[in-house]
């Protein structure tokens, strides 16, 4: 018996058509650290319950500056993190070459223009050309 050449056979390797999710696990992790990283960088700079003084113009803050932040009480934040008057110009020095010289300033409307006045000071000393200061808008 002999088969005719046109007809063809069927292969029977069970191969198939497979996919690998590997990259797409990969892709999707890197997509949620992405967002996770975005969305953190956002909320450090409102992290801190400053009553901050109101103005009729305001900016939006880089989030390449290092921020500075004094409470109602005195208390000093840079980046969030609680620090010393002493401390500060240390820690300020090496983030000042990023930011060109640029610091913000966020200060709570109650508090103590004498520790505001103490840490700009500390700022010059540390190398810090320009202050951006920290209001909220007017209503």
């Amino acid at each position: 018996m002999t088969r005719s050449p046109t007809r063809r056979r069927m292969r029977d390797s069970g191969d198939g058509v497979t996919f690998d999710f590997a990259p797409m696990v990969d892709v999707v992790l890197l997509l949620l650290i992405f967002f996770f990283l975005t969305s953190s960088l956002g909320a450090r700079q409102n992290a801190l319950p400053l009553d901050l003084p109101r103005a009729s113009t305001t900016v939006q803050e880089t989030p390449a500056l290092p921020i500075v932040s004094v409470d109602r009480a005195g208390k000093l934040f840079l980046n969030g993190q609680e620090t010393t008057l002493t401390k500060l110009g240390g820690q300020l020095k090496p983030l000042l070459g990023t930011s060109g010289g640029v610091v913000g300033l966020r200060a709570d409307e109650r508090g103590s223009y004498g520790t505001v006045v103490r840490v700009m000071d500390v700022i010059k000393k540390a190398g810090g050309e320009r202050l951006a200061l920290g209001t909220r808008p007017s209503q």
